[in-house]
Protein backbone atom coordinates (compact mmCIF):
# COMPACT_ATOMS: atom_id res chain seq x y z
CA UNK A 1 0.00 0.00 0.00
CA UNK A 2 1.49 3.33 -1.06
CA UNK A 3 1.69 6.05 1.60
CA UNK A 4 0.84 9.72 1.14
CA UNK A 5 1.22 12.67 3.52
CA UNK A 6 -1.39 15.41 3.12
CA UNK A 7 -0.82 18.63 5.04
CA UNK A 8 -3.77 20.90 5.75
CA UNK A 9 -5.75 17.65 5.94
CA UNK A 10 -8.56 19.04 8.09
CA UNK A 11 -9.19 21.94 5.72
CA UNK A 12 -11.59 22.19 2.80
CA UNK A 13 -9.44 20.85 -0.03
CA UNK A 14 -7.20 18.79 2.23
CA UNK A 15 -10.10 16.76 3.60
CA UNK A 16 -11.43 16.02 0.11
CA UNK A 17 -7.94 14.92 -0.93
CA UNK A 18 -7.83 12.54 2.04
CA UNK A 19 -11.10 11.00 0.83
CA UNK A 20 -9.80 10.65 -2.73
CA UNK A 21 -6.56 8.95 -1.75
CA UNK A 22 -8.36 6.58 0.61
CA UNK A 23 -10.66 5.67 -2.29
CA UNK A 24 -7.59 5.10 -4.50
CA UNK A 25 -6.22 2.54 -2.03
CA UNK A 26 -3.51 4.65 -0.34
CA UNK A 27 -2.48 4.76 3.30
CA UNK A 28 -3.14 8.40 4.16
CA UNK A 29 -1.30 10.41 6.81
CA UNK A 30 -3.17 13.64 7.48
CA UNK A 31 -1.36 16.54 9.16
CA UNK A 32 -2.87 19.80 10.42
CA UNK A 33 -2.30 22.26 13.27
CA UNK A 34 -6.05 23.06 13.28
CA UNK A 35 -5.59 26.83 13.21
CA UNK A 36 -8.09 27.04 10.37
CA UNK A 37 -8.85 23.36 9.79
CA UNK A 38 -11.66 21.46 11.52
CA UNK A 39 -11.51 17.83 12.64
CA UNK A 40 -15.18 17.34 11.73
CA UNK A 41 -14.06 17.38 8.06
CA UNK A 42 -12.09 14.16 8.55
CA UNK A 43 -13.67 12.51 11.59
CA UNK A 44 -15.33 9.95 9.32
CA UNK A 45 -11.84 8.68 8.44
CA UNK A 46 -10.59 8.07 11.99
CA UNK A 47 -12.10 4.58 12.16
CA UNK A 48 -10.15 3.46 9.08
CA UNK A 49 -6.89 1.54 9.57
CA UNK A 50 -5.45 3.15 6.42
CA UNK A 51 -5.77 6.66 7.89
CA UNK A 52 -3.77 8.34 10.63
CA UNK A 53 -3.68 11.93 11.83
CA UNK A 54 -0.81 14.05 13.11
CA UNK A 55 -1.68 17.25 14.99
CA UNK A 56 1.39 19.23 13.96
CA UNK A 57 2.50 22.63 12.65
CA UNK A 58 4.59 22.16 9.50
CA UNK A 59 6.58 25.32 10.21
CA UNK A 60 8.27 23.16 12.85
CA UNK A 61 10.47 20.19 11.91
CA UNK A 62 8.37 17.50 10.23
CA UNK A 63 9.08 13.83 10.88
CA UNK A 64 7.04 10.91 9.54
CA UNK A 65 8.19 7.38 10.31
CA UNK A 66 8.50 4.87 7.51
CA UNK A 67 8.38 5.23 3.78
CA UNK A 68 6.51 7.97 1.91
CA UNK A 69 5.61 7.85 -1.76
CA UNK A 70 3.86 11.21 -2.09
CA UNK A 71 3.49 14.49 -0.21
CA UNK A 72 0.76 17.04 -0.91
CA UNK A 73 1.36 20.38 0.79
CA UNK A 74 -2.01 22.08 1.34
CA UNK A 75 -1.34 23.65 4.74
CA UNK A 76 -2.05 27.38 4.57
CA UNK A 77 -4.70 29.88 5.54
CA UNK A 78 -6.65 30.49 2.32
CA UNK A 79 -9.35 33.00 3.17
CA UNK A 80 -8.81 36.75 3.58
CA UNK A 81 -10.27 36.68 7.09
CA UNK A 82 -7.59 34.18 8.13
CA UNK A 83 -4.47 35.46 6.43
CA UNK A 84 -5.19 39.08 7.39
CA UNK A 85 -5.51 38.00 11.05
CA UNK A 86 -2.42 35.78 11.04
CA UNK A 87 -0.11 37.30 8.43
CA UNK A 88 3.13 36.01 10.00
CA UNK A 89 1.84 32.45 10.26
CA UNK A 90 0.68 32.66 6.63
CA UNK A 91 4.15 33.68 5.48
CA UNK A 92 5.81 31.04 7.65
CA UNK A 93 3.72 28.14 6.37
CA UNK A 94 4.51 29.19 2.80
CA UNK A 95 8.24 29.58 3.49
CA UNK A 96 9.36 27.47 6.48
CA UNK A 97 6.59 24.90 6.05
CA UNK A 98 7.38 24.38 2.39
CA UNK A 99 11.11 24.17 3.14
CA UNK A 100 10.50 21.50 5.79
CA UNK A 101 8.32 19.42 3.50
CA UNK A 102 10.69 19.67 0.56
CA UNK A 103 13.41 18.43 2.88
CA UNK A 104 11.19 15.55 3.98
CA UNK A 105 10.46 14.67 0.34
CA UNK A 106 14.19 14.68 -0.40
CA UNK A 107 14.90 12.43 2.59
CA UNK A 108 12.13 9.96 1.67
CA UNK A 109 12.59 10.07 -2.10
CA UNK A 110 8.93 11.10 -2.37
CA UNK A 111 7.16 13.04 -5.09
CA UNK A 112 5.77 16.30 -3.70
CA UNK A 113 2.93 18.45 -4.99
CA UNK A 114 2.75 22.06 -3.81
CA UNK A 115 -0.61 23.85 -3.66
CA UNK A 116 -0.13 27.27 -5.19
CA UNK A 117 -2.92 29.66 -6.12
CA UNK A 118 -4.30 31.99 -8.75
CA UNK A 119 -3.43 34.78 -6.31
CA UNK A 120 0.16 34.62 -7.53
CA UNK A 121 -1.17 36.49 -10.58
CA UNK A 122 -2.34 39.38 -8.37
CA UNK A 123 -4.62 41.91 -10.09
CA UNK A 124 -3.79 40.58 -13.57
CA UNK A 125 -2.88 42.63 -16.61
CA UNK A 126 -3.30 39.52 -18.79
CA UNK A 127 -6.67 37.86 -19.29
CA UNK A 128 -7.29 34.97 -19.06
CA UNK A 129 -4.28 34.03 -16.98
CA UNK A 130 -1.80 31.59 -18.50
CA UNK A 131 0.95 29.85 -16.56
CA UNK A 132 3.54 31.99 -18.38
CA UNK A 133 2.16 35.22 -16.88
CA UNK A 134 4.37 36.48 -14.04
CA UNK A 135 1.67 38.43 -12.22
CA UNK A 136 0.95 41.90 -10.86
CA UNK A 137 1.27 41.68 -7.08
CA UNK A 138 1.64 44.40 -4.45
CA UNK A 139 4.35 42.89 -2.25
CA UNK A 140 3.72 45.28 0.66
CA UNK A 141 -0.08 45.39 0.51
CA UNK A 142 -2.27 43.53 3.03
CA UNK A 143 -2.84 40.62 0.63
CA UNK A 144 0.89 40.35 -0.04
CA UNK A 145 1.37 38.00 2.91
CA UNK A 146 -0.63 35.33 1.11
CA UNK A 147 0.35 36.15 -2.48
CA UNK A 148 4.07 36.33 -1.78
CA UNK A 149 4.04 33.25 0.46
CA UNK A 150 2.70 31.29 -2.50
CA UNK A 151 5.11 32.88 -4.98
CA UNK A 152 8.06 32.00 -2.71
CA UNK A 153 6.61 28.50 -2.36
CA UNK A 154 6.83 28.05 -6.12
CA UNK A 155 10.38 29.44 -6.25
CA UNK A 156 11.82 27.20 -3.56
CA UNK A 157 10.03 24.18 -5.04
CA UNK A 158 11.60 24.78 -8.44
CA UNK A 159 14.98 25.34 -6.76
CA UNK A 160 14.74 21.91 -5.08
CA UNK A 161 13.66 20.42 -8.40
CA UNK A 162 16.59 21.90 -10.33
CA UNK A 163 19.33 21.68 -7.68
CA UNK A 164 18.45 18.42 -5.92
CA UNK A 165 16.55 16.72 -8.75
CA UNK A 166 13.48 16.45 -6.50
CA UNK A 167 10.33 15.11 -8.15
CA UNK A 168 7.96 18.08 -7.78
CA UNK A 169 4.56 19.27 -9.03
CA UNK A 170 2.92 22.71 -8.68
CA UNK A 171 -0.83 23.27 -8.99
CA UNK A 172 -2.24 26.79 -9.28
CA UNK A 173 -5.70 26.56 -7.76
CA UNK A 174 -8.43 28.97 -8.84
CA UNK A 175 -11.62 29.70 -6.86
CA UNK A 176 -12.99 26.37 -5.66
CA UNK A 177 -16.23 25.66 -3.80
CA UNK A 178 -18.28 22.82 -2.40
CA UNK A 179 -19.20 21.03 0.84
CA UNK A 180 -16.94 21.60 3.89
CA UNK A 181 -16.21 25.22 3.07
CA UNK A 182 -16.32 27.29 6.25
CA UNK A 183 -19.31 29.56 6.49
CA UNK A 184 -18.42 33.26 6.85
CA UNK A 185 -14.74 32.74 6.07
CA UNK A 186 -14.60 35.83 3.86
CA UNK A 187 -14.80 34.07 0.50
CA UNK A 188 -17.56 34.89 -1.95
CA UNK A 189 -19.63 31.70 -2.02
CA UNK A 190 -19.92 30.91 1.72
CA UNK A 191 -20.41 34.63 2.43
CA UNK A 192 -23.31 34.91 -0.01
CA UNK A 193 -24.91 31.62 1.02
CA UNK A 194 -24.59 32.40 4.72
CA UNK A 195 -26.26 35.79 4.21
CA UNK A 196 -29.03 34.20 2.15
CA UNK A 197 -29.73 31.52 4.77
CA UNK A 198 -29.88 34.16 7.51
CA UNK A 199 -32.20 36.35 5.45
CA UNK A 200 -29.63 39.15 5.16
CA UNK A 201 -28.92 41.30 2.12
CA UNK A 202 -25.97 40.11 0.02
CA UNK A 203 -22.82 42.23 0.32
CA UNK A 204 -20.98 43.00 -2.90
CA UNK A 205 -17.67 44.87 -2.70
CA UNK A 206 -17.02 47.55 -5.30
CA UNK A 207 -19.57 47.83 -8.10
CA UNK A 208 -19.67 44.07 -8.64
CA UNK A 209 -18.06 44.19 -12.06
CA UNK A 210 -15.02 42.19 -10.89
CA UNK A 211 -15.04 38.60 -12.14
CA UNK A 212 -14.35 35.18 -10.69
CA UNK A 213 -14.34 31.65 -12.12
CA UNK A 214 -15.69 29.00 -9.75
CA UNK A 215 -14.66 25.32 -9.89
CA UNK A 216 -16.57 22.61 -8.02
CA UNK A 217 -14.45 20.68 -5.55
CA UNK A 218 -14.82 17.27 -7.22
CA UNK A 219 -13.43 18.67 -10.47
CA UNK A 220 -10.58 20.42 -8.62
CA UNK A 221 -9.57 17.24 -6.78
CA UNK A 222 -9.59 15.28 -10.05
CA UNK A 223 -7.27 17.81 -11.68
CA UNK A 224 -4.90 17.79 -8.71
CA UNK A 225 -4.78 13.99 -8.68
CA UNK A 226 -4.05 13.83 -12.40
CA UNK A 227 -1.26 16.41 -12.07
CA UNK A 228 0.37 14.48 -9.22
CA UNK A 229 0.36 11.30 -11.29
CA UNK A 230 1.64 13.03 -14.44
CA UNK A 231 5.24 13.61 -15.52
CA UNK A 232 4.81 17.40 -15.83
CA UNK A 233 6.91 19.48 -13.43
CA UNK A 234 5.97 23.08 -14.28
CA UNK A 235 2.97 24.91 -12.76
CA UNK A 236 -0.49 24.05 -14.07
CA UNK A 237 -3.71 26.04 -13.69
CA UNK A 238 -6.60 23.96 -12.35
CA UNK A 239 -9.86 25.88 -12.35
CA UNK A 240 -13.08 26.51 -14.21
CA UNK A 241 -12.68 28.93 -17.14
CA UNK A 242 -16.34 30.04 -17.10
CA UNK A 243 -16.15 33.64 -15.83
CA UNK A 244 -18.93 35.57 -14.10
CA UNK A 245 -19.17 39.01 -12.49
CA UNK A 246 -19.73 39.12 -8.74
CA UNK A 247 -22.89 41.16 -9.29
CA UNK A 248 -24.36 38.53 -11.62
CA UNK A 249 -23.26 35.79 -9.26
CA UNK A 250 -25.09 37.45 -6.37
CA UNK A 251 -28.24 37.44 -8.52
CA UNK A 252 -27.72 33.71 -9.15
CA UNK A 253 -27.49 33.05 -5.40
CA UNK A 254 -30.72 34.97 -4.74
CA UNK A 255 -32.44 32.91 -7.42
CA UNK A 256 -30.97 29.63 -6.13
CA UNK A 257 -32.01 30.26 -2.53
CA UNK A 258 -35.48 31.48 -3.46
CA UNK A 259 -35.15 34.52 -1.23
CA UNK A 260 -35.92 38.17 -1.85
CA UNK A 261 -32.75 39.77 -0.49
CA UNK A 262 -31.30 42.89 -2.00
CA UNK A 263 -27.69 43.47 -3.02
CA UNK A 264 -25.82 46.07 -0.98
CA UNK A 265 -22.52 47.57 -2.10
CA UNK A 266 -19.46 48.32 0.04
CA UNK A 267 -15.98 49.67 -0.81
CA UNK A 268 -13.63 47.29 -2.61
CA UNK A 269 -10.80 45.98 -0.38
CA UNK A 270 -7.27 47.07 -1.26
CA UNK A 271 -5.60 45.05 -4.07
CA UNK A 272 -8.69 42.89 -4.64
CA UNK A 273 -8.20 41.44 -8.16
CA UNK A 274 -10.64 42.72 -10.78
CA UNK A 275 -10.43 39.68 -13.05
CA UNK A 276 -9.86 36.01 -12.44
CA UNK A 277 -10.14 33.44 -15.20
CA UNK A 278 -7.78 30.50 -15.80
CA UNK A 279 -6.41 29.48 -19.15
CA UNK A 280 -6.58 25.68 -18.80
CA UNK A 281 -4.99 24.77 -22.14
CA UNK A 282 -2.12 22.95 -20.38
CA UNK A 283 -4.48 21.00 -18.14
CA UNK A 284 -6.47 19.89 -21.16
CA UNK A 285 -3.46 18.93 -23.27
CA UNK A 286 -1.20 17.42 -20.59
CA UNK A 287 -3.69 15.96 -18.12
CA UNK A 288 -6.74 15.42 -20.30
CA UNK A 289 -8.64 17.41 -17.66
CA UNK A 290 -11.38 19.98 -17.74
CA UNK A 291 -14.23 20.66 -15.30
CA UNK A 292 -17.39 18.59 -15.69
CA UNK A 293 -19.73 19.99 -13.01
CA UNK A 294 -21.75 23.02 -14.13
CA UNK A 295 -22.12 25.98 -11.79
CA UNK A 296 -25.88 25.44 -11.30
CA UNK A 297 -25.38 21.82 -10.23
CA UNK A 298 -22.38 22.59 -8.05
CA UNK A 299 -24.05 25.53 -6.33
CA UNK A 300 -27.12 23.46 -5.55
CA UNK A 301 -24.96 20.76 -3.92
CA UNK A 302 -23.08 23.39 -1.94
CA UNK A 303 -26.27 25.14 -0.83
CA UNK A 304 -27.75 21.80 0.25
CA UNK A 305 -24.65 21.28 2.41
CA UNK A 306 -24.94 24.70 4.06
CA UNK A 307 -28.64 24.07 4.77
CA UNK A 308 -27.61 21.13 6.99
CA UNK A 309 -25.67 23.41 9.35
CA UNK A 310 -27.16 24.18 12.74
CA UNK A 311 -28.82 27.47 13.56
CA UNK A 312 -25.88 28.31 15.82
CA UNK A 313 -23.39 27.71 13.01
CA UNK A 314 -25.40 29.87 10.62
CA UNK A 315 -25.81 32.77 13.04
CA UNK A 316 -22.34 32.97 14.50
CA UNK A 317 -19.91 35.42 12.96
CA UNK A 318 -16.57 34.03 11.89
CA UNK A 319 -14.23 34.05 14.89
CA UNK A 320 -11.02 32.11 15.14
CA UNK A 321 -8.99 31.77 18.31
CA UNK A 322 -5.68 33.06 17.03
CA UNK A 323 -3.62 32.93 20.22
CA UNK A 324 -0.19 34.47 20.74
CA UNK A 325 1.25 31.01 20.11
CA UNK A 326 -0.07 31.22 16.56
CA UNK A 327 0.97 34.84 16.02
CA UNK A 328 4.71 34.20 16.36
Amino acid sequence: MKRVLITGAAGFLGSHLCDRFIDEGFHVIGMDNLITGDLKNIEHLFKLPQFEFYHHDVTKFVHVAGELDYILHFASPASPIDYLKIPIQTLKVGALGTHNLLGLAKEKGARILIASTSEIYGDPLVHPQTEEYYGNVNTIGPRGVYDEAKRFQESITMAYHRFHGLDTRIVRIFNTYGPRMRLNDGRVIPAFMGQALRGEDLTVFGDGSQTRSFCYVDDEIEGIYRLLMSDYTMPVNIGNPHEITIRDFAEEIIKLTGTDQKIVYKPLPKDDPMQRQPDITKAKEILGWEPKVGREEGMRKTFDYFKTLSKEELEKTEHRDFTSRNRK
